[in-house]
């Protein structure tokens, strides 16, 4: 039995893409599941102020003609913000994806979404430890019935809900709470959600890629300044460089 202490967000995205700094959300599902194991879902569709490849088209089925007439994310923003204050996150791959995509949305809204408070589990990577496949697969596996509309926001939405339950019931020894889920799934380890910037042992934020890997963020910015003004610049989300930020301006009160 999964225990709550505030509500849960299980959420899933469809997008123009895969790459979160460039690509936008076109439909979104929060499921949100209380403490008292009641649920609510919300779906919605966005104009993502891009055109939408073919090729996304082709996985989840929406089109620009079904988003046209649709709000975009920045119209939302407030609405959404508002919804998933003081919540905990699950989904299915979404440490890697979806939330990162969620909160670089809300950073070119204008909203700084801030994740140090929050719990994530990711389904994913409780199934891979368990059982390594896919969610079509995970859903046929843990809840014994093939996923009907693979790839639309609400069907992958509630399938995760389903599979995170039927997780808890068949391995005995998961945590039973949101803080054990997401230590367990190593996302505690992570000092940004990209997994740019990690946590050592010493719980000193180290550069995880890249040339200075393993080494300190503190070391760097302190021995080589140009490195926090080629990152601001350079291909990464927005919330990578806010951490980035946070950690140069702790020196300078330092």
């Amino acid at each position: 039995m999964l225990n709550l202490r505030r509500p849960l967000v299980v959420f899933d995205l469809e997008t123009t893409g895969v790459s979160v700094t460039h690509d936008r959300i076109v439909e979104i599902c929060l499921l949100k599941v209380f403490p008292d194991m009641r649920e609510e879902i919300r779906t919605y569709r966005i104009n993502p102020g891009i055109p939408i490849p073919a090729g996304a088209t082709a996985v989840h089925g929406i089109s620009n003609a079904d988003v046209a007439d649709k709000p975009s994310f920045k119209e939302m923003a407030k609405e959404l913000y508002t919804y998933l204050q003081d919540c905990d996150f699950g989904g299915f791959n979404s440490n890697k994806f979806d939330f990162p995509m969620l909160v670089e949305e809300f950073f070119r809204a204008g909203i700084e979404f801030d994740v140090r408070s929050c719990k994530f589990i990711d389904a994913q990577r409780i199934y891979h430890m368990k059982e390594p496949r896919t969610l079509s697969a995970a859903y046929k596996f843990y809840c014994s019935r093939d996923l009907e509309n693979a790839h639309s926001a609400e069907a992958d939405t509630v399938a995760t809900w389903e599979i995170i339950r039927a997780q808890m019931q068949k391995y005995t020894d998961l945590p039973e709470d949101i803080d054990g889920l997401h230590k367990l799934t190593g996302q505690d380890l992570l000092a940004d959600l990209a997994g740019r910037l990690v946590f050592n042992d010493k719980g000193d934020v180290i550069f995880n890629f890249g040339k200075h890997k393993g080494r300190t963020v503190k070391d760097v910015l302190l021995n080589e300044p140009g490195y926090y003004n080629w990152m601001m610049e350079g291909d990464f989300p927005q919330q990578t460089k806010n951490v980035m930020s946070r950690i140069r301006l702790s020196l300078k009160s330092n």
